[in-house]
């Protein structure tokens, strides 16, 4: 069992950076790949980037690369989302989650724990 906290969102502006933390309890969370996802109300969730159990792998949707980048520290059980020039249309709720899964990590049904949430706001 894995439970999962995200924190680090705020309220910033436009360019701004920020960085995301998702802490882990449990024994075994370097054994899980991590993902980062967002949704805004009334929009479907969106996959953001996603790190191996290891760090040595990680992966971006096209909209954020380049902008975030994923890292993971597994002696503190914790995996950081670092967002660069942030615009508006980055506002929403960012959601980190766990899988044992090492394939289709870009697909929510492959993680099996996530996180509450943290809200990012963007203004412009």
């Amino acid at each position: 069992q894995v439970q999962l906290v995200e924190s680090g969102g705020a309220l910033v502006q436009a360019g701004d950076s920020l960085r995301l933390s998702c802490a882990a309890s449990g024994r075994t969370f370097s054994m899980y790949a991590v993902g980062w996802f967002r949704q805004d109300p009334g929009k479907e969730r969106e996959f953001l980037a996603a790190i191996s159990w290891s760090g040595a792998t990680t992966y971006y949707a096209h909209s954020v690369k380049g902008r975030f980048t994923i890292s993971r520290d597994n002696a503190k059980n914790t995996v950081f989302l670092q967002m660069n020039s942030l615009r508006p249309e980055d506002t929403a709720v960012y959601y980190c989650a766990a899988t044992m899964s090492g394939s289709y990590l870009d697909e929510q049904y492959e993680y099996d724990y996530w996180g509450q949430g943290t809200q990012v706001t963007v203004s412009s």
